[in-house]
């Protein structure tokens, strides 16, 4: 069967997309070895610091993978986007942002020094560990079993993986090691920022960042808010599109922690970062792009994760202020 012009060019399109990811990850796979892998929580201690891998979902719901792109590992500080979406979806935005900022703060993301000294006393911003922390004790459910099951339905919506699950030993290891994220929300609770018990909420916040993902599913979760909150594979709409330009700009100005603006300088994509080493990233209407690497610069950031974004938005001529 002859192929139409239109078909050949799909393919050409295809072949080329997926041909450059080659390329990327072997030409940044050296990037791996530079930093180091998690050690504060023990359990991210064991990952393998060579791991690589990158996924694109475009807005056609096709793949294009990678390297080590089909390895499970935890998604960490990736998930304050998805809780904060549901957050917004459960109280809407006003509620939310009456009790979280929208600014970046410039320190590490484990700080307490602004929630002390600024006023009010709330966190700047959803994408450091405060604000994340104050958005989980918002969302909705009879209990906190509830509360995690209807968190992880809605990433299995997301990913398009009915299987997406807890990592008990992340978990365990986040619960058992967490004492400056537990200072965090009593501190808050004392400021009345959290509401309800603290160590249901803190517990919440442990096993959203221990959930285990894929490179795939995190580009499935980026091609979602791409595609303004509708899932490319299915046509389903997932998140309210308003939902995703208020989340899709924070990602922008405070998703890569305190080195955001240096990413928007060189890469130009809403982001996400988390230091079990993925990182999703946004093209809008274009496609969504997940990357991994647990080697973390000293942000918290994946150092090869970057530096292959940085490469796939030059040569795709992705940023989007350009």
């Amino acid at each position: 069967m002859e192929l139409r012009v239109e078909e050949f060019q799909n393919v050409n399109t295809i072949n080329k997309i997926q041909n450059l990811l080659y390329e990327v990850v072997e030409r940044n796979r050296p990037f791996s070895g530079h930093g180091q892998v998690a050690t504060y929580i023990p359990a991210l201690a064991k990952a393998s610091p060579s791991d690589v891998g990158i996924c694109a979902v475009d807005m056609n719901g096709i793949a294009y993978g990678a390297g080590e792109y089909e390895k499970k590992f935890t998604i960490q500080s990736v998930s304050k986007a998805i809780t904060l979406m549901l957050s917004i979806m459960d109280n809407g935005s006003e509620h939310v942002f009456s009790r979280v900022g929208v600014e970046p703060t410039g320190d590490p993301f484990n700080s307490i020094i602004k929630l002390e000294t600024t006023k009010p006393h709330r966190p700047h911003n959803p994408m450091i560990n405060a604000g994340a922390i104050a958005v989980a004790s918002m969302i909705k459910g009879e209990n906190q079993n509830h509360k995690l099951e209807r968190l992880l339905n809605f990433v299995r919506k997301l990913t398009n993986n009915n299987d997406i699950d807890i990592d008990e030993e992340v978990y365990i290891s986040e619960r058992e090691t967490g004492n400056k994220n537990r200072a965090l929300a009593y501190y808050m609770k004392n400021e009345g920022i959290i509401d309800g018990n603290v160590e249901e909420t803190i517990d919440l916040y442990f096993k959203q960042c221990s959930i285990l993902v894929t490179c795939r599913d995190l580009a499935n979760i980026a091609a979602v808010l791409a595609s303004k909150g509708v899932s490319p594979i299915n046509g389903e709409r997932i998140i309210p599109e308003n939902i995703t330009t208020i989340v899709k700009t924070l990602m922008l100005t405070c998703g890569m922690y305190d080195d955001s603006g240096n990413f928007a300088l060189r890469v130009g994509l809403p982001a996400k970062s988390g230091v079990g080493g993925g990182i999703i990233a946004i093209v809008p209407n274009n496609m969504g792009i997940a990357t991994f690497g647990p080697s973390l610069d000293s942000k918290g950031n994946s150092i090869v994760g970057m530096m292959m974004l940085e490469e796939l938005s030059r040569n795709l001529e992705l940023n989007i202020f350009q």
